[in-house]
């Protein structure tokens, strides 16, 4: 370590130090002189000191290797120190919380990690203290807010995604492709997650607003899984329409993301293509807006259902997509090139990106005019699959105008796509 990448590791040591103090002072800005254990000098003396030791530690290992004695020993110093003067600070105001040690040996730390390791972890970790206890209000008031079964289906969630995916195999069993375990797993996660997040936007923002927010969200991820949601939740639940039109905004977002599918690796079809997924897309938005936007409809009633969801139905769901993708992949193999058709309405049961994908692959082999047909055939499998997803598992009310902005979206873009390929002449 050359001496200018001392100097500055040891002012990135520092600047931890700073930011640490502005926050820990500025909370405490209305006490007089003396009244606060620590501010922004002493935390950014700290910050300091941490850096210090740990350059000590460096020059004094006797193999080159830093053994953590040093650092040990002034860590324990200054925190005895620190908790000592905390204590009598804690006792005068009568309020008492380990969060200013526990900041203190953080800082400490950091300020270390930014001489002796990873500069970039050091400063990264500098900026998320400061953040979490700058978030002291935010992060108190939502646990306040809390329910159970809000923790309850966070912690399934996270243990899904974190603990059991890991270690899910992820090859795939069976013939044709087979199914893989991780597959499933991750479509599951997937439909977790839209309805949570749909849950959190009805909370945060009512029905109508919340429902319109989280579908179009869901869109980006899975427009089918969306729908196939938001219809299970539509069973029982007062406000239909307003899960309908995020499920139909849904389904906009995927149109519109087929477009830019289409653009970015089918340049050669987006004269083709294009303006009729953009006239659908249209079409589905604005039902939805105005199906929002309805008179009668609690724009501003902030409910939610019970449980963020259900696991049981999640599963299912899952299986039942992939399950369907993987009917696909099986008629595509039997038929070969031939069944190029057949597969793209299988496959759009389930999904239109995997679709397009392959399609835009195999351009140099195929043809524009069968390419395009490929990709529109999916897209159309696609809209007529989650409408039936609706009409199997939600309410009249939902289904029935996923069916109607269904309907006049599919007649406008087919209507459009036949003109521009001269099929109406």
């Amino acid at each position: 370590m050359d001496e200018m990448e001392m100097f500055r590791r040891m002012a990135v040591a520092i600047a931890i130090g700073a930011a640490v103090g502005v926050e820990r002072h500025w909370r405490e800005r209305d006490e007089e002189d003396g009244a606060r254990t620590a501010g922004i000098r002493t935390y950014t003396l700290i910050g300091m000191f941490g850096g210090v030791a740990a350059l000590i530690e460096r020059y004094l290992a006797p193999t080159g290797t830093p053994t953590g004695l040093v650092l040990v020993g002034f860590l324990v110093t200054l925190s005895a120190a620190f908790v000592l003067f905390q204590y009598r600070e804690e006792m005068a105001a009568n309020s008492f919380s380990a969060t200013a040690v526990v900041v203190e040996m953080m800082t400490f730390a950091l300020g270390a990690l930014a001489v002796l390791g990873d500069l970039t972890l050091a400063s990264a970790g500098g900026v998320v203290l400061v953040a979490i206890l700058a978030s002291r209000e935010f992060l108190h008031a939502a646990i306040r807010r809390l329910r159970w079964a809000e923790l309850r289906s966070a912690l399934i969630l996270l243990t899904l995604t974190f603990v059991i995916l890991p270690i899910v195999p992820t090859a795939p069993v069976g013939p044709f492709g087979g199914v893989s375990p991780a597959k499933i797993l991750i479509m599951a996660i997937v439909l977790a997650t839209i309805s949570f997040c749909g849950y959190v936007a009805v909370r945060l923002l009512g029905d109508t607003r919340g429902e319109l927010v989280a579908g179009t969200i869901g869109g980006v991820v899975s427009s089918t899984a969306t729908t196939v949601a938001n219809a299970r939740r539509s069973i029982g639940h007062e406000a239909v329409l307003p899960l309908a039109a995020g499920a139909i905004s849904a389904g906009g977002v995927s149109l519109v993301r087929t477009g830019f599918l289409v653009f970015t690796l089918a340049p050669s079809l987006v004269a083709t293509l294009i303006v009729p997924l953009g006239a659908g897309a249209a079409v589905m938005f604005a039902y939805a807006l105005l199906l929002a936007r309805r008179p009668g409809q609690p724009h501003e009633e902030k409910r939610a259902p019970k449980n963020p969801f259900d696991l049981d139905s999640v599963i299912k769901m899952a299986l039942l997509l992939v399950g369907v993708a993987f009917l696909a992949r099986a008629a595509s193999e039997i038929w070969g090139a031939s069944g190029l058709y057949l597969a793209s309405v299988l496959s759009g049961l389930a999904d239109v990106d995997a679709v397009t994908v392959t399609v835009a692959g195999m351009l140099p082999s195929l043809t524009e005019r069968t390419a395009a047909m490929a990709i529109g055939l999916a897209v159309l499998s696609n809209m007529v699959a989650k409408a039936a997803y609706a009409a199997m598992f939600g309410a009249k009310g939902f289904f029935v105008n996923l069916w109607m902005a269904s309907a006049v979206a599919i007649a406008a873009a087919i209507g459009l796509f036949m003109a521009i390929n001269g099929w109406l002449a």
